[in-house]
């Protein structure tokens, strides 16, 4: 399959120009039939039989499917509904004491943000590294996380579209003896992901982005021994391995952090849309995302791009005058694009399934900024 046929799969990519993808990407319709089908057949079906074991079944598929994705073993993957989910999941498994110590950057999502937020009115320390112009400065960096009891950081900053040296940052948490926590959501579907390499304690991630997948369908990688290590404070059936009317035991792996029943439509369609994407070949899409957002950000004055001349994803940050008027107005010539806070910008999302048209249109809505 190419990016063309993909692209001709995805009804909502017929008629607007969608550059969008870093916040939602529009599913193909064979990923929402395939949440559909289950769907229907877990509730017309599986009543005859177990529509728990179902249920079960459908997740370890998709958990063998997702672990080969990003390099991981089954057991060291959690299911979740969305990235931010599983970077709760880890922030309430650990038996915080006042004056620990959260390290994370000036360039998180709220995602990475919130739940240290929450933390420090419990007397927990939140360190922010300040970067420049997505960078992150690993003298820094290690500095900060000297005494720390874990740093949060992004692989693919939403700010700027920057990628950070994920193994480095790992690699010095881990000497300052940190857990290594890690927002990869904008990684899986524009470009390979190896969680091994990066050797980080924990990755979040989500399908309803690059991968075109559906809203809930979110993932936790957990290494097999920090695992072992965690204590989350919710817990059901599928988060314990034993119990008894006085105790539990729980999982091994990263499957004590699921919890009870859920439906598993939308990781259905997450290993759909991982077929899709293994299908097109991540290596094929990544090149294509490099001269599309290459093309883009050739196009755009440099005073006003605050993302690499040389993009590294397909995530383009560009100045204008007045972001959400701009985006507005977009919007009303059928091009979507978002506004980001920091830097106080608007920002492309530049998938392989767009096409130079797609790139040269926004350009074209750009001009009237640039012509003031």
């Amino acid at each position: 399959m190419t990016p063309t046929e993909l692209r001709e799969d995805i009804p909502a990519l017929r008629e607007d120009v969608y550059l969008n993808f870093g916040a939602h990407g529009p599913s193909p319709q064979y990923v929402v039939d395939a949440a559909d089908e289950f769907t229907r057949t877990h509730e017309y079906d599986a009543v005859e039989n177990d529509p728990y074991e179902t249920a079960s079944q459908a997740f370890e598929r998709t958990r063998e499917t997702v672990a080969s994705f990003v390099g991981a073993d089954p057991d060291e993957i959690a299911f979740t509904e969305s990235t931010t989910d599983g970077i709760n999941a880890i922030a309430n498994a650990i038996d915080w004491q006042p004056g620990d110590v959260v390290v994370r950057t000036d360039l998180e999502h709220p995602a990475g943000i919130l739940p240290w937020q929450r933390l420090e009115r419990e007397g927990v320390e939140v360190r922010v590294v300040e970067t420049a112009d997505g960078r992150i400065d690993r003298d820094a960096f290690a500095d900060a996380v000297e005494d720390a009891t874990l740093v949060c950081f992004s692989a693919i900053t939403w700010t700027h579209g920057t990628e950070l040296p994920v193994a480095d940052l790992v690699d010095i948490a881990h000497d300052a003896g940190a857990f290594a926590l890690v927002d990869a959501v904008q990684v899986p579907g524009q470009t390979a992901m190896d969680v091994k390499s990066w050797g980080a304690d924990a990755v979040a991630a989500a399908g309803h982005k690059w991968l075109l997948s559906l809203w809930g369908g979110g993932f936790l990688y957990v290494d097999r021994d920090a695992a072992e290590e965690l204590q989350p404070r919710s817990v059901g059936h599928r988060s314990v391995q034993a119990s008894t009317a006085d105790s539990f035991e729980f999982a091994a792996g990263a499957r004590r952090f699921e919890v009870g029943t859920t439906n598993p439509a939308s990781h259905v369609a997450l290993r759909e849309a991982i077929h899709v994407i293994d299908e097109v070949g991540v290596d094929s899409i990544e090149d294509r995302i490099t001269r599309l957002s290459g093309r883009l950000a050739d196009g755009v004055p440099d005073e006003r791009l605050h993302s690499p001349a040389t993009p590294e994803s397909g995530l383009v940050t560009i100045d204008v005058a007045d972001p959400d008027a701009t985006v507005e107005r977009l919007a009303s010539d059928g091009i979507v694009v978002r506004s980001v806070p920091v830097p106080d910008a608007i920002r492309a999302s530049v998938h392989a399934v767009n096409t130079e048209a797609d790139v040269d249109r926004l350009l074209d809505g750009l001009e009237q900024e640039w012509s003031h």
